[in-house]
């Protein structure tokens, strides 16, 4: 998210929101709420890769085929497709059709199912990188950042797909690591705090 204003009903009015209004619904309801779940730690950001060069408009819209192809984003399951699984994808016009994509977010499967016997919990890696406050910079104003530089690249070494710097500090954004709320979007006090009484997952 970028180029927000504050409308005058105190809401965020980000741009991407001004050109499609059902997206009010996703940054009221969603975005920089802290998330614990796997599944849907998962499903973000293997949504976050399907977005690469593309806007996050195209996916939000297209969100319910992505999860009725990828089996709600349960990693267990996608880990067992096999290239008649990405022959099956690469015909759903419901969803990026991206053989590279496609077949990241099945290797991602894989490598989450190894995360979590390593780590525990794919919350539990992820929440680990959480920035002090001293590191995080001004609200909508970077589209990458020391974290997510140091995430992406660990990622990769661990063999995730489609992580780039970029990918992941939208991620961060969406998943509450940072409040990356506007100043003066009615959401941000309520993001602080909710990042206040939050029990990081360890």
């Amino acid at each position: 998210m970028s180029n927000t204003t504050i409308g005058a009903d105190g809401k965020c009015r980000c741009a991407w929101c001004d050109s499609a209004p059902e997206f009010n619904a996703y940054h009221d309801t969603e975005w920089g709420f802290p998330v614990t779940d796997d599944r849907r730690l998962f499903e973000k950001i293997c949504l976050e890769g399907f977005q690469s060069g593309l806007s996050w408009r195209t996916i939000l819209t297209k969100r319910e085929n992505f999860r009725a192809a990828f089996d709600d984003f349960d990693f267990y399951k996608v880990a067992t497709f096999n290239e008649k699984d990405v022959e099956r994808l690469l015909q759903n016009a419901g969803i990026i059709r991206h053989r590279g994509k496609i077949e990241a977010t099945i290797n991602n499967a894989k490598r989450a199912c190894e995360m979590i016997e390593r780590e525990g919990s794919l919350a539990a890696y992820f929440w680990r990188f959480e920035p002090d406050a001293n590191e995080v910079s001004m609200p909508q104003t970077m589209s990458t950042s020391p974290t997510s530089i140091a995430v992406s690249k660990d990622l990769k070494k661990r063999g995730w797909k489609f992580v780039g710097p970029t990918t992941v500090f939208a991620f961060m954004q969406a998943m509450g690591l940072i409040n990356d709320h506007a100043k003066g979007c009615f959401l941000r006090p309520e993001i602080d705090e909710m990042r206040r009484s939050f029990i990081r997952p360890t």
